[in-house]
C-alpha cells in the first residue's frame, strides 16, 4: 500500500485533474455500493428467495469473466470519451428499474445488473489509463492510494445508506439515486482536460478481433508459466469463487437472526470496516510476509471467519 504525507495529500486534492478523477471515483461507487446491496433486498422482498436474491450478485459479478476481452476493447478507444459515454448509457439502463414491483418483472432487474456488470467492467479498464494520462506522475502514487481509500470507504457507507433509502422509499429510489451519481461522473469526466495519445491498434491489419485473442492468450500464457503467478491466480480465483458462494447465503443470515432484509446493510457495512482495517495494514504486512505468506493469511483468516458462521 503506498503512504503518503498529509502535504502530499493536499497537493492531489488541490490538482485539478486528480481531485476531478478522485470525485468520480467517489461518486459512482457511491451508487453502485447502494445499488448493488439494494438489488437483492429488492429481491428478497419480492419473492422470499435467498436464491434468487443471491443471483443479483451473480449477475452483475458473472461479466467480470470477460474482463481481458473488455480491457483489450477499451485500449482501442479513446478513454475520456467512452468513460463519459458509458457513464451515461449506466444512467438510463438504471431508469427501466422503476417499474419493477413484481416476480414478473424481476427479468428485467437481472438483466440490467449483467449489462451493468459489463459496462463497468469495461470502465474500470478505461479509468485505469485515463488516470495515468491526466493525474501528474509525481502525484500518481499518492492518488492511488487516496482512491483505495475512497473506495472502500464506501463499502462502509453506501450499504448503509443504500438500505436506509431502500426502506423508506423503496427500490426504485435506490435506481434512481445510482442513475443521478453516474449522471454526475460523467459531468465530472466531461470537465477534465486530458491529452490523450491515438488508441492502440495492436491488430489494424487484416484479422483485429484474432489478434486481440491472440494478446489475451498470450496473457493467460504468461501467467500461467510464471512460477510465482499461476499458485497465486489459482488461489485467488478459488477463493473468490468459494467467497461468492458464502455471499450468497447472507440473506439466509439475516432470516436466521430474525431481521429485515434490510439488516443486510449493516452486515456488509461491518465487512466494509473489515476492509478499511487491512486496506492500512496491508502494506506493513505484505512487505513483512511477502506475496505468498500474505495471500496464504488471507485465505487462512476468510476460512476462520465463514466457519464462525456455522456457531449457533
Amino acid at each position: 500500500m503506498t503512504t503518503f504525507s498529509t502535504s502530499t495529500v493536499r497537493r492531489v486534492l488541490r490538482d485539478r485533474a486528480a481531485g476531478l478523477c478522485l470525485a468520480t471515483t467517489v461518486v459512482s461507487g457511491f451508487g453502485s455500493s447502494a445499488l448493488w446491496l439494494a438489488s437483492g433486498v429488492w429481491v428478497k422482498d419480492i419473492t422470499g428467495s435467498d436464491g434468487l436474491a443471491a443471483l443479483c450478485v451473480f449477475a452483475l459479478w458473472a461479466p467480470t469473466l470477460a474482463g481481458p476481452a473488455l480491457g483489450a476493447l477499451a485500449d482501442r478507444l479513446r478513454r475520456r470519451p467512452l468513460m463519459i459515454t458509458t457513464n451515461l448509457f449506466l444512467a438510463a439502463l438504471l431508469l427501466p428499474l422503476t417499474t419493477v414491483d413484481s416476480p414478473a418483472r424481476l427479468w428485467l432487474l437481472f438483466a440490467v445488473l449483467f449489462l451493468y456488470g459489463a459496462a463497468d467492467a469495461l470502465q474500470d479498464a478505461a479509468e485505469s489509463a485515463l488516470v495515468g494520462a491526466a493525474v501528474d506522475p509525481e502525484l500518481l502514487g499518492a492518488f492511488n492510494g487516496l482512491r483505495m481509500t475512497a473506495r472502500e470507504g464506501m463499502k462502509l457507507l453506501a450499504p448503509l445508506a443504500g438500505a436506509g433509502l431502500y426502506t423508506v422509499y423503496g427500490g426504485p429510489a435506490v435506481a434512481l439515486l445510482d442513475a443521478a451519481t453516474f449522471v454526475l461522473a460523467a459531468g465530472l469526466c466531461a470537465l477534465l482536460r486530458v491529452r490523450e495519445g491515438h488508441p492502440a491498434h495492436p491488430a489494424r491489419a487484416s484479422h483485429p478481433e484474432a489478434a486481440a485473442g491472440a494478446g489475451i492468450a498470450l496473457g493467460v500464457r504468461h501467467v500461467w508459466g510464471h512460477p510465482a503467478l499461476r499458485p497465486l491466480v489459482m488461489a485467488a480465483g478459488t477463493t473468490m469463487v468459494l467467497a461468492a458462494l458464502n455471499g450468497a447465503t447472507v440473506y439466509a443470515v439475516v432470516d436466521r437472526l430474525g431481521r429485515a432484509p434490510a439488516y443486510a446493510g449493516v452486515l456488509y457495512a461491518s465487512q466494509g470496516v473489515g476492509s478499511v482495517v487491512i486496506g492500512v495494514a496491508a502494506g506493513p504486512l505484505l512487505a513483512r510476509l511477502g506475496g505468498h505468506r500474505f495471500a496464504a493469511a488471507g485465505i487462512a483468516l476468510t476460512a476462520v471467519a465463514v466457519a464462525a458462521r456455522a456457531v449457533p
